[in-house]
């Protein structure tokens, strides 16, 4: 049993008032009794009490021969709009509607809805457009017609009015149109069409590796990202990294200098000092300045730069060196096998990138920069690359307006494919 405390002045029943004395009086209901005033409660809040402006049907309605709703007539489909006359409650007091043809339809919410503009207001926002938006003249409601629009999809768009209707919020895009808000997104989303881009070019290629991260979003496009490949010099980018690491911990100095012994050339991890650079493939037992150094490792890719730096600055890729780039990569970066994914290397140019030091102006000017990434991009480029054997990479901080992260790990592939690849993302980020 329910009790329910009512006080009450008045109460009309039918057309005859009975008043009652204020006072607080005990009404004991029933369980049925408490269903069914709830369930009274519901339907006459979702009943309408007057003819809405524009009305549709949102599901599949049935239509009677009179007012009580007793005599089936036939069924109306469901978003079709209505032409309703008159309005009226029947003997049960429930709103009907006539409609124009005579028959008569329950005047119900649930059944039926206002299909109208309301709330419109003034806006300043930026939005960026998805992928196969739709443009309307208005904000829609059953019948707008789409607007003559050349809104390209991933582009960025002011909008200055928005509108609610019953199929969402709208954005006025001057000059162009009404968008529903759920084609357009509060973020750049220019990576999903870069994504789109690589799965529809280059996913199918299995000696094909791509990992493509915007720094102002988080956001990652990538293929075959996970795939491991001999790196080659591209591994060297993790004494780059250790080395600057020391600089801005004040360890450090560029000034610091490092003899040039047999010794560097002869430890695990080390590179054959016959491969790739400027200084001597002899030793020479020379002393060599920091930043000498690692403007050859980052600038000529030199072998025996990197053996200098690995042997004194990184002590032989001891523990210090190995986890602080471990860390950096989220990876084990073995600098023995020199084995690496295209992600790792470019969690680690990101890395670099967010230590704003001196390695990064000497990767911005090497001598590899008219091929491979950079060949064709007219903004600057921050990179390091890495070939052995079959294999060519190139990883690269990109510096748009958004910077992003590109690396490119290939196998059995010539530069031009790499430069494809690097033309095909810039095309869309820059």
């Amino acid at each position: 049993m329910k009790k329910l405390l009512i006080a009450a002045t008045a109460v009309l029943v039918s057309s005859s008032p009975i008043f009652l004395l204020p006072m607080e009086k005990e009404l004991t209901l029933t369980p049925n009794q408490v269903q069914k005033l709830s369930q009274n409660t519901i339907a006459s809040l979702s009943q309408f009490k007057q003819i809405p402006k524009n009305p549709r049907t949102i599901t599949n309605i049935l239509t009677y021969k009179n007012k009580e709703l007793t005599e089936f007539k036939t069924s109306i489909k469901a978003d079709t709009k209505l032409s309703i006359s008159a309005i009226f409650w029947n003997a049960k007091g429930e709103p009907v509607f006539q409609l124009q043809d005579g028959d008569f339809v329950a005047a119900s919410q649930r059944l039926i809805i206002d299909d109208s503009v309301y709330n419109q207001k003034p806006v300043d926002m930026t939005f960026w457009t998805k992928d196969g938006l739709t443009v309307y003249k208005a904000p829609y409601v059953l019948g707008t017609e789409k607007a003559d629009s050349k809104l390209a999809s991933f582009k960025p768009i002011k909008v200055s009015r928005a509108a609610q209707t019953h199929a969402g919020t709208y954005y006025l895009a001057d000059g162009e149109g009404w968008i529903n808000a759920s084609d357009l997104s509060t973020t750049d989303n220019r990576i999903e069409d870069v994504q789109r881009v690589l799965n529809e070019k280059y996913n199918n290629q299995e000696h094909i590796s791509v990992y493509v991260k915007q720094l102002d979003t988080d956001r990652v496009a990538a293929i075959n990202d996970e795939k491991s490949m001999y790196a080659a010099s591209v591994s060297k980018l993790g004494v780059l990294y250790y080395a600057q690491e020391r600089l801005s911990q004040k360890k450090l100095s560029l000034s610091n200098e490092y003899q040039y012994t047999s010794a560097v050339n002869g430890f695990p991890g080390a590179y054959d000092p016959d491969g790739s650079g400027k200084i001597s493939k002899m030793t020479d037992d020379k002393n060599y300045s920091l930043e000498n150094l690692l403007k050859a490792v980052a600038q000529n890719s030199d072998n025996v730069a990197t053996n200098i730096l690995g042997y004194y600055v990184a002590h032989q890729y001891d523990n210090s060196f190995q986890k602080s780039v471990d860390k950096a990569s989220a990876t084990s970066w073995n600098m023995d096998k020199k084995e690496l994914t295209a992600r790792a290397a470019g969690t680690l140019m990101e890395a670099v990138y967010r230590q704003n030091g001196d390695i990064i102006n000497y990767l911005s000017s090497t001598d590899y920069d008219g091929e491979r990434i950079s060949k064709n991009i007219d903004v600057p480029v921050a990179h390091k690359i890495g070939d052995a054997y079959d294999f060519k990479h190139d990883v690269a901080i990109v510096y748009t307006d958004s910077p992003f992260i590109l690396s490119i790990f290939t196998d059995k592939e010539d530069y031009d494919k790499i430069t494809s690849i690097a033309d095909d993302v810039y095309g869309i980020l820059k």
